[in-house]
């Protein structure tokens, strides 16, 4: 499944995914059918690349999306959906997860004004993410968003201000996930 990792470069022909019919080596195999737990730690993978989590951060999230009320699934997806970096992915601001994350590094953004240089941070209702206001930050982030064509989510509001900004309205839920996935398979599979 494609995950878009490298921004609109999977949207040219070029993409590997698409143009490889057999597994790599020599002689092309069948390959064989999945096991449960294949498709489980697939679906765990899935979600790990494409939020960019490592596997200790991931048994993080999912340990405080046990201790939450609800779902354990959707919270978990709304604790990855209300990270930092993939707010001002989402908003425009960077063409991918990975250029957000080095721009909140880096301290391009900051959050009810206050400059937030960790990618993990966790936006709550009401915050307001803003752009530095430096004429390297309002570049970058100007390119970004003439580049963009994607819509920014409901729970999200973006300004159209001299200084871009977006505003959290309230919590994300489980089908805003921008990624098709199923999270009972990943409850399934962290909770043994």
């Amino acid at each position: 499944m494609k995950l878009f990792l490298k921004g609109t470069r999977c949207d040219t022909p070029k993409c590997a995914f698409e143009r490889r019919e057999a597994p790599p080596g020599q002689q092309p195999s069948r390959r064989s059918k999945p096991t449960d737990y294949g498709i489980h730690l697939r679906e765990k993978q899935k979600v790990k690349h494409y939020y960019g989590v490592l596997e200790r951060q991931f048994r993080r999230y999912f340990q405080m999306a046990g201790r939450i009320k609800g779902n354990t699934g959707d919270v978990l997806l709304g604790l990855l959906e209300r990270r930092l970096d993939n707010v001002v992915h989402r908003l425009g601001f960077a063409q991918s997860r990975n250029q957000a994350r080095v721009m909140v590094g880096h301290g391009h953004i900051t959050v009810n004004g206050k400059r937030v240089d960790i990618p993990s941070f966790q936006v709550s209702v009401g915050d307001v993410i803003r752009v530095k206001n430096r004429s390297k930050s309002l570049d970058l982030v100007r390119g970004n968003l003439a580049e963009n064509t994607r819509d920014v989510p409901d729970f999200l509001s973006r300004g159209d201000t001299p200084i871009p900004e977006g505003i959290v309205g309230r919590l994300p839920s489980a089908d805003e996930v921008s990624i098709p996935v199923k999270p009972q398979l990943i409850v399934e599979l962290c909770s043994r």
